[in-house]
């Protein structure tokens, strides 16, 4: 499984940033897609993700910010990201994890807010 990301960029904070992620297998739910980041010096950590019973989850720093989103027909997952902050600042990693021990991460894609 390959995942590409893309939509990353540099904005200023208050602005608004829409990453898609593209999978190459043929997906018929959402459920383990989601979205992942790391800023310098951090570890990985969750952002949002489709749980495996499909319902969407969120770290609270981004609760009521950012969406996650997916086209299943398009074999896609989109995270809505809206009134960044500078600590969005990270490299942002689109997930797959198909049980029971399959994690897959696409290249990731820079998002970066200035003050």
């Amino acid at each position: 499984v390959q995942l590409q990301a893309s939509g990353g960029g540099s904005v200023q904070t208050g602005g608004s940033l829409r990453l898609s992620c593209t999978i190459s297998e043929k997906i018929f739910k959402l459920n383990g897609l989601g979205w992942y980041r790391q800023a310098p010096g951090k570890q990985r950590e969750v952002v949002g993700r489709f749980t495996a019973n499909g319902t969407p989850f969120y770290r609270d720093s981004v609760k009521g910010r950012f969406t996650v989103s997916g086209d299943v027909a398009a074999n896609k997952v989109f995270l809505q990201m809206n009134n960044l902050k500078p600590e969005d600042t990270a490299v942002y990693y689109c997930n797959f994890y198909v049980p029971p021990n399959n994690d897959y991460y696409g290249q990731g894609t820079q998002v970066t807010v200035s003050s």
